[in-house]
């Protein structure tokens, strides 16, 4: 293990590359997100947009169908476990967000630069398009 990964990062930057080169910051520029990786080897990321909607009531169950689309819609989490294989750093996936990842891995290319945690994932599909995600993190 590398331990060097351990503690909580907030983020700095999240872009999605195309294939030729072009950027989408799909939660815009300013997108706020925490990962924390444990010592126990687990691990949890919550990534939102900054400036989200609020719910017209005071329940977080009684949204519309509106509201509950747009709460979604602008914010991702996991969590699980990680553990490092070969060069890759993979995310085993226990409860998300997005129920389709749910036991199955999230694997991330990953380095260090100075104080930042860099992780991408390419052949990623977000927002109907093939991109390769890139984020930095910072302690």
């Amino acid at each position: 293990m590398d331990t060097r990964i351990l503690g909580t990062w907030n983020l700095v930057k999240w872009v999605n590359e195309l294939d030729d080169g072009t950027e989408i910051f799909p939660f815009g520029e300013d997108a706020k997100g925490y990962i924390h990786y444990a010592k126990n080897g687990h691990l949890f990321v919550h990534i939102m947009m900054s400036n989200r909607a609020n719910y017209i009531g005071s329940d977080p169950f009684s949204g519309s169908t509106d509201e509950d689309s747009a709460a979604i819609k602008s914010q991702i989490t996991y969590a699980g476990t990680y553990e490092f294989v070969n060069s890759k750093l993979v995310h085993h996936v226990t409860m998300s967000s997005f129920p389709n990842w749910v036991g199955k891995d999230q694997v991330r290319d990953f380095a260090f630069d100075g104080e930042h945690l860099h992780l991408s994932a390419a052949g990623a599909q977000f927002q109907g398009q093939n991109v390769t995600a890139k984020l930095i993190w910072k302690q």
